[in-house]
């Protein structure tokens, strides 16, 4: 049964590094009023031969932007809490506190709850879809049966950290990804996406071996006590 039961998972999880879908998504309320310290934050950044654009303003906003805040989790600092529901990734900083991110969340970020540890991190990781993937939406997936190289294109953006439970593979990766309109939203595909800026600050926090916590959706919001308080920039 516990077989069985992985096997499911991972088919359900199988989609986690897929593309979304291609053409902008519909721009919030809270996006295009971010200061210009803001801006110069999530500027254009050359990394590893490649140009990471800047994060264009109308997908910008204040809260939106990386900062530190009030959070009242129950764990040790370095830990990663993802709340889906919320939209947000905080990273634990000790004494009630943490960096908290926006992110972009697909199917299979809803699908995954519970603790799981980063196992490594990629710099512009490669990415290569499933037999299923392929089989299912041959004319999307075919082209790319022998794995796409890491880059600007790629659906996992600039960063990724891979997260395994219990020694195996779990298929969720919180990643970067080039198509910003997607973050602080619900996405077609994928995992736990973020703005690319984010990504590379995150993996330069986070040590592997990490613990990660992943809420289920109807715990959005938890351990924040809805304060909102913002201590400052997290740059």
């Amino acid at each position: 049964m516990k077989t069985f039961l992985y096997a499911t998972a991972l088919l359900a999880l199988a989609a986690c590094t897929a593309p979304p879908l291609e053409g902008e998504g519909p721009i919030q309320d809270d996006v295009g009023r971010a200061s210009k310290a803001t801006l110069d934050m999530y500027g254009p950044v050359e990394d590893g031969g490649w140009t990471v654009e800047a994060i264009p303003q109308k997908y910008m906003s204040e809260d939106r932007k990386r900062q530190e805040v009030a959070y009242y989790a129950p764990y040790a600092a370095g830990t990663i809490v993802v709340d889906p529901g919320d939209k947000r990734l905080y990273h634990l900083q000790g004494d009630d506190r943490a960096v908290r991110y926006t992110v972009g969340v697909g199917k299979a970020g809803y699908d995954f709850t519970g603790e799981a540890r980063v196992q490594y991190q990629r710099d512009w990781p490669g990415w290569t879809p499933t037999a299923n993937m392929i089989r299912r939406e041959p004319e999307t997936y075919e082209q790319w049966r022998g794995g796409m190289e890491g880059g600007p294109e790629n659906p996992l953006g600039a960063r990724a950290l891979y997260l395994y439970r219990g020694g195996r593979d779990t298929l969720y990766r919180i990643h970067g990804t080039p198509y910003p309109w997607t973050v602080g939203s619900d996405a077609s595909s994928g995992c736990i996406r973020m703005f690319n800026q984010d990504a590379m600050y995150l993996a330069t926090q986070v040590e592997n071996g990490s613990r990660v916590i992943v809420l289920d959706r109807s715990e959005a919001g938890k351990w924040t006590s809805g304060s909102g308080e913002v201590y400052a920039d997290a740059s």
